[in-house]
């Protein structure tokens, strides 16, 4: 063997031997080898892990080290899809360049056709853009005639063509605006008692002081109901889905011990009275938008809601609760609010007004700043604000109201125009809108 050799011979021997020699194990032919795991010292203690599993089972928002752990889905269906994947109408008509100006049709005026081509031409020839009409009734009425699958619907229809009214907004490019008046119904609260509320003193489905019957707004089979009307006026052409009565009756707070009624999937939270705090309306109302949003969402309508102007002033007071508005909550979850800002309908001193119909300038002036103030500080939606403006005149004693013409009519729709605010809605019952007006104040 030459020295090289040798060399490397005693190197590879030394090298093996410096790794030592490998443990035999003491273990049986055919049994497993044992081994000791080191022992682990839990962060964090039982308490701590219960907490989490707590807050995560009640849907709240955990942090671990920083790291947010939401409940909120990962995934989430846009606010607007391509047109690819929406429905197809066949009735064009965009939404209006310099925004919504328009005024309220009732179905009893649309089984008028004297009266909806007045109307319809009025409209067209002035700087109106835009007409509201009325698809779901007060009472419970379907304004089309066309039937569907759903028997309950059918039987309350009225005979209007409404396709064919359409039709002629697209002809004339006005802007269609389906009011569904959401959970005053008298006519479903008599056919589907179960999706009412039950007066236990009369033995009967409870009705206001005025004879008006509410669905409740706490069940999905009133959602759901609700939405295939609203669905239907989508699929029709109508282009913005405005939903009016979205709260509980007036003055339910009140009430509300008298009656029994399903709550569904809500809990009620009650006070050291045992009366309830309302937070479970505000809640109901809230899901039933975000439910609406995600049903109509295939339509590519707008969605908006007709809300007291109240509500907006009064935040989170017991009386709005009472009836589940949350003026803010609300806003985060519409593309449009309509605040229904009618001076003649405020008391006496509101916003420093000894009667605010004596002042429509300056009292829709004042309101639109409160609001505006909301939105501000409490809305992080990029909603869009179209009060409702007063066309009518609300008799009342003497001193105290004014005769609306013309000038009120545009007094209103100035004060806004002066905050920035270009869209308006007119109301007016009978239809009797004031001729004479200047709609068109910018932008």
């Amino acid at each position: 063997m030459k020295l090289r050799d040798c060399i490397i011979l005693l190197s590879i021997i030394l090298l093996t031997g410096c790794q030592g020699f490998p443990t035999l194990s003491t273990s049986k032919p055919n049994e497993a080898p044992s081994y000791e795991l080191p022992t682990i010292t839990p962060k964090y203690d039982k308490e701590t892990i219960s907490d989490f599993k707590k807050k995560a089972g009640m849907g709240k928002t955990n942090r671990y080290e920083g790291l947010v752990v939401s409940n909120d889905p990962i995934l989430s269906l846009p606010d607007t899809l391509p047109a690819s994947l929406t429905y197809n109408t066949g009735i064009d008509i965009p939404y209006p360049n310099n925004g919504v100006r328009g005024l309220y049709i009732s179905d009893a005026m649309l089984m008028d056709p004297e009266y909806m081509d007045y109307i319809l031409e009025y409209v067209r020839d002035t700087e109106l853009n835009t007409v509201v009409i009325d698809f779901k009734t007060d009472y419970g009425h379907i304004a089309n005639q066309e039937e569907s699958d759903n028997p309950v619907i059918n039987e309350h229809r009225l005979n209007i063509d409404m396709r064919k009214i359409l039709e002629r907004l697209e002809e004339y490019q006005i802007y269609p605006i389906a009011r569904i008046v959401t959970f005053k119904d008298n006519l479903t609260a008599d056919a589907s008692p179960d999706l009412s509320f039950f007066d236990k003193e009369e033995g009967a489905v409870w009705a206001d002081p005025n004879g008006s019957k509410y669905l409740n707004p706490f069940l999905q089979s009133t959602w759901d109901y609700i939405l295939e009307i609203a669905e239907e006026a989508a699929k029709l052409g109508f282009k913005d889905i405005q939903f009016d009565y979205v709260r509980f009756p007036e003055g339910f707070f009140e009430v509300e011990p008298m009656l029994e009624y399903n709550i569904g999937d809500f809990s009620i939270e009650r006070d050291e009275t045992g009366q309830s705090t309302g937070y479970e309306r505000v809640e109901a109302i809230n899901h039933f938008l975000e439910y609406a949003k995600k049903r109509l969402t295939l339509y590519d309508v707008q969605v908006s809601a007709d809300i007291f102007g109240y509500t907006a002033i009064a935040g989170d007071k017991y009386d709005v609760r009472g009836i589940g508005q949350n003026f803010a909550q609300m806003a985060e979850r519409l593309d449009t609010v309509s605040s229904m800002i009618y001076p003649s309908h405020w008391d006496a001193g509101f916003l420093g007004f000894d009667y605010p119909d004596l002042y429509p300038y300056e009292f829709v002036d004042a309101y639109i700043k409160e609001e505006q103030h909301v939105f501000d500080t409490s809305v992080k939606n990029e909603v869009n604000t179209r009060p409702w403006l007063q066309d009518f005149t609300w008799y009342k004693e003497p001193g105290t109201f004014l005769e609306y013409g013309p000038a009120e009519v545009e007094a209103q729709i100035q004060a806004l125009a002066d905050n920035g605010i270009y869209e308006f809605l007119l109301w007016n019952a009978s239809g009797e809108y004031q001729h004479g007006v200047d709609y068109y104040k910018g932008p």
